[in-house]
């Protein structure tokens, strides 16, 4: 019997008083927007944002395109390897939520959305790099995201999942810079016209091994596809409203962070190469600092390794072992 480690999950909202707590990656998202003299002004714009797109992709019996307001949750998970009470926090992730102003109902989003993960920056910040300084062609450790992808799993099939949320997570990216989109005859009413990669990505196989697979849409009145990882069926698992409130918070949180692709002044065409060096862009009125938050992903890749990985080793690597769905 594989061992079972205990889920903790703690749940704040994510609104323009939202100040990051202790335990948040000061690189996420919604941290990063938190922080500085322009703190507030930069949460109130993202959700106006949020909101906004909502209504533009929700017309249906919307006229003047303000039924709708999309409510945040951060949403922290803690895990305790020894049951001794000792947590490490593994997962953050972001829970929406629909407030209809037309019936005064409150409506359940989708779970996912923008994912975050110490351990994942342990991967990518600290294996990674420690083993391409010994190889001339870049290429990725053996068992790479192994541990990362069980422990995702564990958390997704727990008990402590099972209480809180009653669908699987959908998480929201930017595509790949390295690969070429090519379009699809097919056209989603919500998610937009379907796009196809050359090859799948480093960030497509990490998640496979979280057992998490993907699609890529361009919505109505986007510039360029996004990339939705998921497990399940995409199309029918969700509702329209569940589906608007992802791209709406997620293209918000690109349009900011990858404003060259996601704020771009024309469109993705037939073929597309996302392009980080774009210069035909506009930016939004949000400060955003991207070369700060990649000096930080390595400090906290090994903040992990310091108070997860080694302390935690031979009993992480005999779980991963051992561990069967």
């Amino acid at each position: 019997m594989n061992k079972e480690f205990a889920f903790s999950i703690k749940s704040i909202s994510f609104d323009e008083n939202y100040n990051p707590s202790g335990n948040t990656r000061i690189t996420t998202n919604f941290a990063n927007l938190a922080r500085g003299e322009k703190r507030q002004e930069n949460l109130r714009n993202a959700l106006t944002m949020i909101d906004d797109r909502f209504n533009s992709l929700a017309q249906w019996d919307n006229p003047e395109g303000n039924r709708y307001a999309v409510e945040l949750e951060i949403i922290s998970v803690e895990m305790d390897v020894e049951g001794k009470g000792h947590t490490f926090p593994v997962i953050e992730i972001l829970k929406t939520n629909i407030v209809d102003h037309k019936t005064n109902e409150r409506i359940e989003g989708i779970v996912g959305n923008n994912f975050s993960s110490y351990v994942r920056d342990y991967d990518f910040s600290v294996v990674l790099l420690e083993h391409n300084k010994s190889h001339a062609r870049f290429s990725t450790p053996d068992n790479f995201g192994d541990l990362h992808g069980k422990l995702f799993k564990h958390f997704i099939h727990s008990k402590a999942y099972k209480e809180h949320f009653t669908k699987s997570p959908v998480i929201c990216l930017s595509v790949s810079s390295k690969n070429t989109y090519h379009r699809t005859e097919y056209v989603h009413p919500v998610l937009g016209i379907e796009y196809e990669q050359n090859e799948p990505s480093m960030t497509d196989h990490y998640f496979n091994k979280m057992g998490l697979q993907a699609r890529y849409f361009m919505p109505k009145d986007s510039v360029a596809p996004l990339a939705f990882y998921f497990t399940g069926d995409l199309i029918n698992d969700y509702t329209n409203l569940e589906l608007i409130s992802t791209i709406s918070t997620m293209e918000a949180f690109q349009k900011i962070y990858r404003p060259e692709i996601y704020n771009a002044n024309s469109v993705a065409g037939k073929l597309y190469q996302p392009d980080l060096h774009h210069q035909d862009y506009s930016l939004t009125q949000i400060v955003y600092d991207r070369e700060e938050r990649s000096h930080l992903a390595v400090e906290q890749g090994k903040f992990t390794e310091e108070h997860f990985i080694k302390p935690y080793r031979t009993i992480l690597e005999q779980w991963s072992a051992d561990y069967v769905l």
